[in-house]
């Protein structure tokens, strides 16, 4: 727990140093800030989503295993669901990822628009 503790604290102190290094050419691109802001929640989504399929698709396979384990002459139709399951919960995560993109790359003239560049 600590070594992920030490490791956000060390990506926090870095992307705040990297921002203060920024020109201000830069800054006034992305309207101090805003767009960033907005790439960062839609990465934040994408990740939850991700970590959250992730442990749904764990306990699905898990959950499919134990009844293979315990019933051995139904691995067929568990396989089948299992999968149709594992499909399903793939797609939230597709449906994140095509969330995030139209956040940052569809709605990007009308973010440019809002901050006058």
């Amino acid at each position: 727990m600590k070594r992920v503790l030490s490791l956000a604290v060390l990506f926090l102190l870095t992307g705040v140093a990297m921002a203060f290094a920024a020109d201000v050419s830069t800054q006034a691109a992305v309207g101090n800030g805003f767009l960033g802001l907005v790439v960062l929640g839609a990465c934040l989504g994408v990740g939850v989503a991700a970590s959250g399929c992730g442990v749904g698709m764990g306990h699905c396979v898990r959950g499919a295993c134990e009844g293979i384990a315990r019933n051995p002459e139904l691995s067929g139709k568990l396989t089948v669901t299992m999968i149709l399951g594992l499909a399903f919960i793939e797609a939230l995560t597709l449906y994140a990822l095509v969330l995030s993109f139209y956040l940052v790359f569809a709605k990007l003239p009308s973010y440019m628009a809002l901050i006058g560049a």
